[in-house]
């Protein structure tokens, strides 16, 4: 048995995990979610194995401004892509918010609770 962790999954905090898996599920086009008993926790699970995605309830949830002192992201999803264009049409299309489009290798997006995350073709 070793001491050494490994890299299991990311959570997100937000008021409604089922919709945000939902959202996180079409984009990465993965394959249906997985919902505890009481809805409070979801999970994606990568199909080709590695680290899961994972929601959590949070009846107060404040989503983070971007960018802001204030109310900070404190993290972000980077998702590479290998068409930008493509993969920002698919974005808006299921619900992101474009924040950042400046950038000529990668776009910020907020999802539909408000987490920041980057399509990158970097």
């Amino acid at each position: 048995m070793s001491a050494v962790p490994t890299f299991g999954a990311v959570a997100l905090d937000c008021p409604d995990p089922v919709a945000l898996a939902e959202f996180y599920r079409e984009l990465l086009d993965w394959k249906a979610a997985e919902v505890a008993e009481d809805g409070h926790w979801v999970t994606l699970r990568n199909p080709e194995g590695g680290a899961r995605f994972s929601f959590q309830r949070v009846p107060d949830h404040r989503p983070p401004a971007w960018p802001s002192a204030e109310n900070p992201q404190q993290a972000h999803v980077d998702l590479d892509v290998t068409d930008l264009e493509a993969g920002h049409e698919r974005a808006l299309a299921i619900g992101a918010k474009l924040l950042d489009d400046s950038p000529k290798t990668f776009r910020v997006y907020a999802d539909p609770a408000g987490h920041p995350f980057c399509l990158c073709a970097c």
